[in-house]
């Protein structure tokens, strides 16, 4: 038993998780390697290898011939027979080889062969690994910036959080621990290079996924997001149980859950709204806060007018029309929204339904006739 050899395959196997029957395959190619070098070629070498003991024996095959023309694949009759006495013509006789016999150059190019073959393994290995976290979210600690970019430590690869997948405002300082969304892994010849994003909106649905249980389990779905990474996100949450309330559920206890999400975000504000499969609730939730008068939906033309009350004009727009924005995004329509005033002027509404949208609120001025007009409108 070669037990050095052996406790050295054990021990690489171990701490760069690369199996004993690949090494074993490169140490093969490394000794025929070592013969081509040394005597010029291999093709009648032949490796023979025990896989539990690791031992070898390396030899070369000669055919017996009356006259040798070439040393390397022929043998003589005579030494042959010196051999064994039972060997004829045309008989493959197998001379041991010494590994020892080989000069330094010859073993210097198997080592180089076998220390190559550990380090492909390594970046296929690690390459592996983070090829399947492709599309999740993994914790890096931060190194340092390189430029605009900040270098990341995800463990056994490092990955570069580039300017454009950074928040705007966000600062990072070295050893801080982020978690980062892995939009893409490359295998390239240097190792696997990770590309990492703080602005995807699968961000946020990942983190959702491993802060609220019903949305891991499939209880509740985020069917539609919609964000403006550092500034505001809206998602819309649909239950499978009717026993489940969906917005709820993430939001948690107190605000326990989305509130752990928005300090990960760095105070990223989230709207969670009820997902609907009538387009003209879902537009009425996704413009949310904001209170809805009316939403006339036209699912072919992917479009929408909204008519909201004049207070509520401004908010349902939002900050530089951020609401709107989001809204339209979250629900794939083109949203047009109207005050009050403006759907009168224009004619979406009659000229006296001011005057009857008050009516029907004050108490005092309440009666069956303006119940109905008001259901007309």
């Amino acid at each position: 038993m070669n037990t050095e050899l052996l406790e050295a395959l054990n021990i690489l196997e171990k701490e760069k998780d690369i199996s004993k029957g690949t090494l074993l395959d490169a140490i093969e190619n490394s000794l025929l390697n070592a013969c081509k070098n040394h005597f010029g070629k291999a093709d009648n070498v032949r490796v023979i290898m025990d896989r539990e003991t690791c031992d070898y024996r390396l030899f070369a095959e000669k055919t017996v011939v009356e006259d040798v023309e070439d040393t390397l694949e022929q043998i003589s009759l005579e030494e042959a027979q010196e051999i064994d006495g039972s060997y004829t013509l045309g008989d493959i006789v197998q001379i041991p080889i010494e590994s020892k016999s080989f000069g330094r150059i010859a073993t210097q190019n198997a080592k180089n062969l076998i220390l190559q073959k550990i380090r492909e393994e390594e970046r296929k290995v690690v390459y592996d690994q983070y090829f399947e976290k492709e599309k999740d979210i993994v914790t890096g600690i931060v190194q340092r910036y390189v430029g605009r970019n900040v270098s990341i430590n995800l463990g056994k690869a490092d990955a570069m959080l580039t300017e454009n997948e950074q928040v705007k405002g966000e600062k990072f300082e070295p050893t801080e621990r982020v978690k980062l969304y892995v939009v893409e892994v490359k295998n390239t010849t240097k190792g696997p290079k990770i590309l990492v994003s703080r602005t995807h909106p699968e961000l946020v649905k990942r983190l959702f996924e491993s802060e609220v249980t019903e949305v891991k389990d499939g209880i509740v779905e985020i069917k539609s997001i919609a964000r403006e990474a550092g500034s505001r996100t809206k998602i819309a949450v649909w239950s499978n149980d009717p026993d489940v309330d969906p917005v709820g559920a993430c939001v948690g206890m107190n605000g326990a859950r989305v509130n752990a999400i928005v300090n990960e975000l760095r105070g990223e504000k989230i709207d969670i709204i009820n997902w609907s499969d009538n387009p003209a609730i879902l537009i009425e939730n996704a413009l949310s806060p904001a209170k809805v008068i009316s939403v006339m939906a036209d699912p072919d033309e992917k479009a929408a007018s909204v008519i909201v009350p004049d207070y509520q004009l401004s908010l349902a727009i939002g900050k530089e029309g951020q609401n709107a924005r989001l809204a339209a995004r979250l629900t794939g329509y083109k949203i047009d929204i109207k005050s009050e005033t403006q759907a009168i002027e224009s004619g979406e509404l009659p000229e006296n339904y001011m005057e009857l949208s008050e009516g029907v609120y004050e108490e005092e001025m309440y009666d069956e006739d303006y119940e109905e007009e008001y259901s007309e409108i």
